[in-house]
This record gives structure tokens, C-alpha cells and sequence, in this order.
């Protein structure tokens, strides 16, 4: 039988800047579910899998976190991203199994609140990152046609005029090998990937010209059905104006939907649920030579050394009718 480990709520598990929000509150359901994989031996596993975040937009009204072994819940340092913590001792051969629930209150996101950054905030919404590099001279050709796009040289005008250029330049498609790792490199040469690769090129191209903006990553919550599972994450971005805040969009979904390029322009829909910010995570005295790229799924070590064998995963939601007050 697994040993249950009912938490109480944790409150500001991320702290995030607060999100202002609008429209409707959609309540949900949201199960992560685990089955560990074939483990050497003599070794001691460690798996780490993101908890959800809150903010103003997303609000984590119930939790059941359940596993077979000793788990603790933990939080990364540089984004506040919380995690999930498995232990498993190397004397140990027990199967790891693992499932975590959330009732999760979310709403419309439409802006954020107006405030400053810190200098800290700034640095780290303006740095590169492994596969997303800040003024790369691959870069320039694209911003030479930004600067020809936009209605002038504001940080708002410009930020949509990068919006436009990806929507219009990048093509959402899964064929071959390469999209996926939310690579701005790979986005400039071949124009086409998946969200990651979208935002990889976005995130570079704000930068670049000197407007912070943050990675997203979490699950698509379909809103033309009540209930189902869900195949695989989804990401997207938030970018800063001090007149504003922070400012939600959704290039590859506006790719997607070119009726909804508009929509996907400063609001965010309530058809997903957040997880982890940020790219190069590091977790562990293990990632730390080899950060996580993103961190949506589980990241397993054996023997404080990365495990690239993949463990089953599931992940579902239910839209709650009577969400528990």
C-alpha cells in the first residue's frame, strides 16, 4: 500500500509578482501520476516532479500528495519553483509509484500588477540561457525586420511587432528531429518547432532588446470538454513594461489559431495550468553540472548522477461544478 503524505496547503509556493486577472474562474481537478522504471540496482533514486504554482491567477485550493516511499517537498532557488522529492535508498528495490492531486482555482490573465523589478528580477529576465541566447548576431536580420514592422521604437510597439514576426515566421510543426528543446537557434534556421521553440525565439528577441520576459511551463486544461487526459505540456511567455507589468502571450497558439491571434496578445485563457518558470533549473547537487533544459516532467538521478530512461507518466484533469469553499 502506498504511505500517504496529505500536506497542508502551502501557501505562496512560488512567489511570483502577482497577476492581475479577469473574466470567469474556472475550477479543475488536476491528477500527475507516476510509475517508476526499471532502476539499476544497489543504487539510491531520487525523482524530483514540479508541484504547480500560485499566483494571482492560479489559486491551489486542495492538495493530495501521495507516494510509496518517503517524500519531501522542496523549492528551487533561483524561480521559487516548488518540487516533489523521492527518496529511494540504494538497499532499498521497492517500485516507486507516485500520484498528486490539486483542486485549482484559475482565472483569465490578462496583465500584471505595476511595479518595478528588482535589479535581481531584471538581470535574470534579460540573461541568456543555454539554448536562448540574449544578442546573438543571429539574431539581427530578424530584428532588422522587427524594427521595419513596429509603429515606433517603444517597448510596447516593439514587444508586438516580435510577437507578429514569430506568429507569422514560425511554423507550428512536430516532423524530423530537433523542435522541442525550446531553441532559439534552431527556431531561426529551421522556422518551425513546437511552444518551446516559439518562446525560445521570443524570449531572445525581447531580450535583446532590453525587455525582461519569463518562460512558462505547464499542461493544456481543453476547455470543449469537462474531463480527459492530457498527452503533453504546454509553455509560453510573459514579458515586462513598467506601464503594464507583466504582459501574457501565446505565439504558438496563435499560430495555431490565427482567429485567436489577438486573444493570445496580453490574456492568457484559463485552459492550463502553470507549473515551473525558467530554463537551466538546477535541483540537486547533481543537475548542477547539467541544469534541466525546462522541468515539467520528472527528473530522476541514480546515484546522484542524471537517469535519461524515461519512467510512465499520466496526467489528467475534471472540471469541479461545486468547487469545496
Amino acid at each position: 500500500m502506498p504511505r500517504i503524505l496529505s500536506l497542508a496547503l502551502l501557501s505562496c509556493l512560488l512567489a511570483l509578482p502577482v497577476l492581475a486577472s479577469s473574466g470567469a474562474t474556472r475550477t479543475f481537478g488536476f491528477t500527475y501520476e507516476l510509475r517508476g522504471g526499471e532502476f539499476p540496482e544497489g543504487e539510491p533514486v531520487d525523482i524530483y516532479i514540479p508541484m504547480p504554482a500560485e499566483h494571482g491567477g492560479q489559486f491551489i485550493m486542495q492538495q493530495s500528495l501521495q507516494a510509496s516511499l518517503p517524500a519531501t517537498t522542496g523549492v528551487e532557488t533561483t524561480y521559487q519553483n516548488g518540487y516533489y522529492h523521492i527518496h529511494r535508498p540504494a538497499n532499498v528495490t521497492a517500485p516507486i509509484e507516485v500520484s498528486l492531486a490539486w483542486t485549482v482555482s484559475r482565472d483569465v490573465v490578462t496583465s500584471g500588477r505595476v511595479e518595478a523589478l528588482s535589479e535581481a528580477e531584471l538581470e535574470l529576465y534579460l540573461a541568456p540561457n543555454a539554448l536562448v541566447p540574449v544578442g546573438h548576431e543571429i539574431l539581427q536580420p530578424i530584428l532588422a525586420e522587427i524594427h521595419q514592422m513596429r509603429t515606433d521604437d517603444t517597448p510596447a510597439a516593439t514587444a508586438r511587432a516580435i510577437y507578429d514576426w514569430v506568429v507569422d515566421n514560425v511554423e507550428y510543426k512536430k516532423i524530423g528531429q530537433g523542435w522541442g528543446n525550446g531553441d532559439t537557434f534552431w527556431a531561426c534556421n529551421e522556422r518551425y518547432g513546437n511552444c518551446t521553440d516559439f518562446h525560445a525565439l521570443f524570449i531572445s528577441l525581447a531580450r535583446t532588446e532590453g525587455i525582461p520576459a519569463r518562460f512558462e511551463i505547464g499542461f493544456p486544461i481543453p476547455q470543449d470538454r469537462a474531463a480527459g487526459e492530457v498527452s503533453g505540456y504546454h509553455c509560453w511567455v510573459q514579458f515586462y513594461l513598467p506601464e503594464q507589468g507583466w504582459v501574457p502571450i501565446d505565439a504558438s497558439e496563435a499560430a495555431k489559431h490565427p482567429d485567436k491571434r489577438e486573444l493570445f496578445y496580453g490574456t492568457q485563457p484559463a485552459d492550463r495550468i502553470h507549473f515551473t518558470t525558467g530554463r537551466d533549473l538546477v535541483l540537486s547537487a547533481g543537475s548542477a553540472s547539467r541544469p534541466l533544459n525546462y522541468f515539467i516532467y520528472p527528473y530522476v538521478e541514480v546515484g546522484g548522477k542524471p537517469w535519461q530512461a524515461g519512467v510512465q507518466t499520466r496526467f489528467a484533469y475534471t472540471d469541479v461544478l461545486d468547487p469545496v469553499q
